[in-house]
């Protein structure tokens, strides 16, 4: 089997378009929702021990850490849907049963704080003997993101690729069949990493791929109808892999006209720390700005945080942080936010100046987010600039602008 896997590994790096390539190693976004997972696991465990989780998915801190996850839609689009609130169904039950509720939150905040493997095992079996209705091993996939190297994430077609790969019978919906999909996982990963990853993602990419039918194993048997169903799914991938590299093309045009601005108006200016070899119609990020970033008098995880954001302006005499920026696509504005949060709060004496960066068709939803009772309530004042504006604008701004201020002619703000 080792052999076969190997080959099929192989395949699998080798094809452009598979989940390893279009997810795993080539997408900057895929990193930073780690972090932004991680606060919200925090804010849904501290809403749970204060009473404020509410009592239905929609509007609770979960719901914005599932959207963060289903964000890595290569994988987990539909990640969400079985967090919804069934109302006749009564699943699944953490909304409305508050000691399940209680319970969900204590098994959460166990597993963020777990450092080995056997911590993580023994709270998934407990949790599991609580028999929780509708609480399966979706939840696998929030894990994943706190644990990458240890828990694999789980939905239907990670099951379906497992089940085909290993001719293998692993029901969907139960830990039990969960926990002895990812013995299997777990071990052929160690016996492969060095041709995968520690990380876990790599190797349920692989599944996930061979269960859509858009990596195949063995097509001997397959009907004329199942070619056809496979060259549509096939057809489709092409096709969101074009949209994803349209899509990181428009953000490295935002993050080009920024960085210009900045430096034609006289700050120091750098991209985010994966961004600085991408370039712009021949204009490599990395020469517009700075090299490194400059050292900052913050904690070690809040500067990792900070050299994430898309663009960040600094002050040439002090070398202070003026003006941060983050360009949002498709990902969530929400996990912009925070990041952005992170660096006000750095500095509460001096705080930056805050820049959301949005595609014209969302800004009704970069309001709706900014009018959230955390931000409004926190006395931050983040604007935004349109796509449109910012492009039509930059030479004039590069020409005629100043100092920060002139940003305030194409920004606006919900205060």
């Amino acid at each position: 089997m080792s052999q076969d896997l190997k080959s099929i590994i192989t395949d699998y790096k080798l094809d452009e378009e598979t989940v390893y390539n279009s997810w795993f190693i080539n997408n900057d976004e895929r990193l930073k929702a780690f972090r932004s997972i991680r606060r919200g696991v925090v804010e849904v465990i501290e809403d749970i021990k204060n009473g404020d989780f509410g009592n239905d998915f929609k509007g609770s801190s979960l719901e914005f850490v599932l959207n963060c996850i289903t964000e890595q839609k290569q994988v987990f689009k539909g990640a969400s849907h079985p967090f919804y609130w069934k109302p006749k169904l009564r699943i699944p039950d953490i909304y409305e049963n508050e000691k399940n509720k209680i319970a969900f939150g204590q098994f959460l905040e166990k597993c963020i704080n777990a450092t080995k493997e056997e911590q993580l095992i023994k709270e998934i079996i407990l949790l599991d003997q609580r028999g929780i209705k509708g609480l399966g091993p979706a939840v696998a996939s929030i894990l994943y993101f706190l644990h990458p190297t240890i828990i694999p994430p789980c939905n239907t077609a990670i099951v379906n690729g497992f089940n085909t790969l290993f001719k293998d019978k692993v029901k969907l919906g139960s830990w039990s069949e969960y926990l002895r999909m990812r013995e299997v996982i777990v071990e052929k990963n160690r016996e492969l990493k060095s041709e995968l990853s520690n990380d876990l993602g790599a190797f349920a990419g692989l599944l996930f791929d061979i269960g859509e039918r858009k990596l195949l194993v063995d097509d001997d048997h397959l009907s004329d109808e199942d070619r056809k169903k496979i060259e549509k799914k096939i057809r489709k991938r092409h096709t969101e892999v074009v949209s994803a590299l349209e899509e990181e093309d428009l953000h490295t045009e935002m993050q080009y006209h920024i960085l210009t601005i900045g430096k034609s108006i006289g700050y120091d200016v750098i991209a985010a720390v994966n961004d600085r070899s991408k370039c712009h119609e021949g204009n490599s990020l990395s020469f517009i700005g700075m090299n490194n970033f400059p050292e900052i008098d913050v904690d070690t995880d809040i500067c990792k945080t900070i050299t994430l954001i898309d663009v960040v302006w600094f002050n040439k005499d002090s070398n202070t942080i003026t003006c941060a920026f983050e360009v949002e696509k498709s990902t969530s504005i929400y996990s912009g936010i925070l990041r952005l949060n992170d660096l006000y709060y750095s500095f509460p004496t001096a705080p930056p100046s805050l820049y959301l960066i949005i595609p014209d068709e969302r800004e009704k939803e970069v309001i709706m987010q900014l009018h959230r009772p955390t931000i409004r309530n926190s006395g931050i004042n983040i604007h935004y600039i349109l796509f449109t504006d910012l492009r039509e604008n930059c030479e004039a701004i590069c020409k005629f602008g100043e100092d920060k201020e002139i940003l305030k002619k194409i920004s606006k703000t919900i205060s």
